[in-house]
């Protein structure tokens, strides 16, 4: 993250363009847009650029007053922190729409901020002429018309933010970028859904990159309490209502030396019972932040704990690939006599239901008291070092001999099932070749006891497991493969 640059807050009323004009200025589709207002809830902060400008700038909610307490008032309160830190306001209005009563009432507030500011009129690109008259009404000094969904209008407001934002000399502009998933952006930007919040930044040698750590869970289950319990400060929207969160926000996270990128998602329900178009794109932003994940926690709701959907959650991130933790959330409402047992039985049902993630970590913790939480990020760094673990082939193969002599593979069609060697390809996640004969004749049953095997043996509980089989009898034809999960 550069630290170093200016920091722009983009402000207004909601569905004026906000999220849009970000996406532009960040150059990819990192917010979520819909025609719908109050789409963005949360703070969002990403890398921006106007040409030879480089700055910081934060996606907001949209500005209305609503009584106290009530859920807007709280995205009000994420907005004026956005005000209180930014080094610059880009207040938004629709030309559109005109000038409204709102606009002019939270414009006096902006001007009391003491922060420079310039008025954007967004959504201008067929009425410059009266667009113009009608927003000098707010007495804004630097002013620029421009349409952020068309990209028109952006050289007028790189001459009002330039004497405000450094210019990024030729020669360094001309070096290293960050490395995107460009397919996935082409993919994302078809369906018009929000680009992966993920990049992967070339480090220097040596410098570790942060541990991507997303959090899933149901809606509901305490994961922006969780976040901002962790970081110390109510960096996330939070409250009683299900289903506050809707954009996978990024926060940087330090935990003793070992730098993190906490991952905030949508809560996901079943597919059943997922019908708006919003939030279908929440939980798209959600799936595709854990594709880029390197641990998951799943945040279970300890007062119902385990209901088919976590479960069906833990079954998405083995298919992933990813390392999983169970995070056991609101555990101070168990009474103590009662937590034994709860283990227990939570135990019993990952075994019963996980088995490809058998030895899965369970860590209680209490979001809202802040208990609990070193335990849950102790799981997570092993259960990241076990994704990351690699054996040796001459270890794995002695293994193997002893295995097979405990069990042989069975007969086939009257033929023994035989296995050559076994190596391990790659990690995150283990992934292992196991040379044999008749690979498609192999059962289910031998390979999961072979999984099992390699768990107990290397300790790799908890992560995802790949096993290909391989065979080569006829030397005229080519490999052929066989991946087990």
């Amino acid at each position: 993250m550069s630290t170093h640059l200016p920091l722009i807050a983009i402000i207004g009323r909601p569905n004026v363009g906000k999220s849009t004009l970000f996406n532009r200025l960040v150059g990819k589709r990192l917010a979520l847009v819909d025609d719908q207002p109050g789409v963005t809830r949360d703070r969002r902060y990403a890398d921006g650029s106007l040409a030879d400008l480089r700055f910081r700038v934060i996606d907001t909610a949209g500005m209305e007053e609503a009584p106290e307490g009530a859920l807007a008032t709280r995205m009000f309160d994420q907005t004026k922190a956005a005000m209180d830190e930014a080094d610059l306001l880009l207040f938004v209005v629709d030309v559109r729409a005109g000038v409204t009563p709102i606009d002019e009432h939270f414009a006096k507030l902006v001007r009391r901020s003491s922060k420079p500011v310039i008025l954007v009129g967004n959504k201008a690109e067929s009425n410059r002429v009266n667009a113009t008259s009608d927003i000098y009404a707010l007495g804004f000094e630097q002013m620029a018309l421009i349409s952020a969904e068309h990209g028109e209008g952006l050289g007028e407001l790189y001459e009002v933010m330039a004497p405000y934002v450094d210019h990024v000399p030729d020669e360094l502009r001309s070096g290293k970028r960050k490395k995107t998933n460009k397919r996935a952006e082409k993919k994302a930007a078809e369906r018009g859904e929000a680009e992966d919040v993920f990049e992967e930044e070339e480090l220097d040698d040596g410098v570790k990159k942060p541990i991507n750590l997303v959090i899933l869970g149901r809606p509901n289950a305490g994961k922006s309490t969780l976040i901002n319990s962790l970081i110390g400060e109510d960096r996330l929207l939070v409250g009683p209502e299900a289903g506050i969160t809707r954009d996978s926000i990024a926060i940087p996270f330090d935990y003793h030396g070992t730098q993190f990128n906490l991952h905030d998602t949508a809560g996901m329900r079943k597919r059943a019972n997922v019908q708006e178009k919003l939030e279908k794109l929440a939980v798209s932003d959600s799936i595709r932040a854990l594709t880029f994940a390197e641990v998951v926690v799943i945040l279970i709701d300890a007062t119902a704990p385990l209901e088919k959907q976590d479960a069906t959650l833990a079954s998405l991130v083995e298919r992933e690939g990813r390392a999983c933790v169970i995070g056991l959330n609101k555990w101070d409402l168990i009474p103590q006599n009662a937590r034994k047992e709860m283990l227990e039985e939570i135990d019993y049902m990952l075994g019963k239901q996980l088995s490809q993630l058998a030895g899965i970590t369970v860590a209680p913790v209490s979001a809202l008291k802040g208990t609990g939480l070193d335990a849950l990020f102790n799981a997570c760094l092993t259960a990241h070092e076990v994704w990351n673990r690699r054996v040796g082939t001459a270890e794995m193969n002695r293994w193997l001999e002893t295995t097979m002599a405990h069990h042989s593979p069975p007969l086939v069609k009257g033929r023994r099932l035989k296995i050559k060697y076994i190596t391990q390809v790659k990690s995150r996640p283990p992934t292992f070749h196991l040379f044999c004969n008749m690979a498609d004749e192999f059962p289910g049953s031998y390979l999961q006891y072979l999984v099992r095997g390699l768990r107990e043996t290397f300790g790799l509980n908890g992560t995802p497991i790949r096993l290909i089989l391989k065979e080569s009898n006829n030397p005229f034809a080519k490999n052929k493969k066989r991946i087990n999960h």
